[in-house]
């Protein structure tokens, strides 16, 4: 029973990290970033990496320079695992330092609890640079097997930015705020229809949604879309990745949301308009699903 629902919970953590991935809003998010820091952003999956994650044309030339060489791309990679193995212990935004004393920054994206992907980016000096700190870390890349012309990466390596304590809190302060609308947007898609599902399953959904502050029930759905119980519930889990419940749970957390945003509404209010027949069953599921209490979340989409 165990290891089926970390199957179900796998499968739907995966298709939520490709609906981010090939979401428009990511492709925003990264370009507004780049320009508004001058910085690369990239979005990845959740996990120890295998190989090391690039920032493709945005790379730091410095950075670039030095993953020529194996042994300079193995330590970038051991950063990097570095970055995420904290993130597996505490997820909350994570900097790391690099042998050449570049700062890089993992924020997660984090959907009902659930680690989804990681925005990185960062590549930068806390410190001015000096001509000492170049020649020491010349010197290694040399012993590496680094052939490129040194007056060049002496050029990457003082061009790279530099970046004061508030400016390096502010980006990590942007990146939470991205990586916060990302969770709401990756909730939604969780939830939505997909263009490829058998017609049971999405008129299944559209029945859930219309439905969804009254009393529904899995069998109910099955009636209404002609199937039997059994059959229904097996292809909504393949479909979906997830129970039929589970899916109306989180429809109901997805409106709890949207009322939560007025101020005037009482929590109870919320819940029950919900659908929830209890305060406590609507408190442990919205928890559960948005990684926080009813009123944590109403004061953080105030701030």
């Amino acid at each position: 029973m165990r290891r089926s629902a970390v199957l179900y919970g796998a499968a739907v953590k995966s298709a939520a990290f490709e609906a981010l991935a090939q979401s428009r809003i990511v492709r925003e998010y990264e370009e507004a970033f780049r320009e508004a820091t001058g910085l690369p952003l990239k979005l990845v999956p959740e996990g120890v990496p295998e190989k090391r994650h690039g920032f493709g044309a945005h790379e730091n030339p410095f950075c670039v320079l030095v993953t020529q060489t194996p042994a300079g791309c193995g330590v970038c990679l051991k950063t990097q695992r570095e970055a995420m193995k904290k993130l597996g212990k505490k997820l909350a935004p994570q900097q790391v330092c690099c042998f050449a004393g570049l700062t890089e920054v993992a924020v997660p994206v984090v959907i009902g609890g659930q680690h989804i992907a990681t925005l990185l980016s960062a590549q930068v000096f806390r410190r001015p640079q000096t001509k000492e700190d170049f020649a020491r870390l010349a010197s290694k890349l040399i012993e590496w097997g680094l052939h490129t012309n040194l007056n060049r990466l002496e050029e990457a390596y003082f061009h790279t930015r530099v970046v004061t304590e508030e400016q390096f809190r502010a980006m990590v302060r942007l990146l939470t705020l991205f990586a916060h609308h990302l969770a709401e947007f990756g909730s939604r898609c969780i939830i939505a229809a997909r263009h490829n599902e058998p017609a049971p399953v999405a008129r299944a959904k559209e029945y859930v949604k219309d439905r969804s502050a009254d009393r529904v029930t899995m069998r109910g759905a099955a009636e209404y879309v002609h199937l039997s119980a059994f059959y229904f519930c097996k292809m909504f889990k393949k479909t979906t990745g997830m129970t039929f419940t589970e899916y109306v749970s989180r429809v109901r957390i997805e409106k709890a949301k949207n009322l939560l945003a007025n101020p005037h509404a009482r929590v109870s209010e919320v819940a029950f308009a919900s659908g929830f027949q209890s305060i406590p069953h609507f408190n442990r599921v919205f928890r559960r699903y948005a990684g926080m209490a009813p009123r944590q979340y109403r004061l953080s989409i105030r701030s």
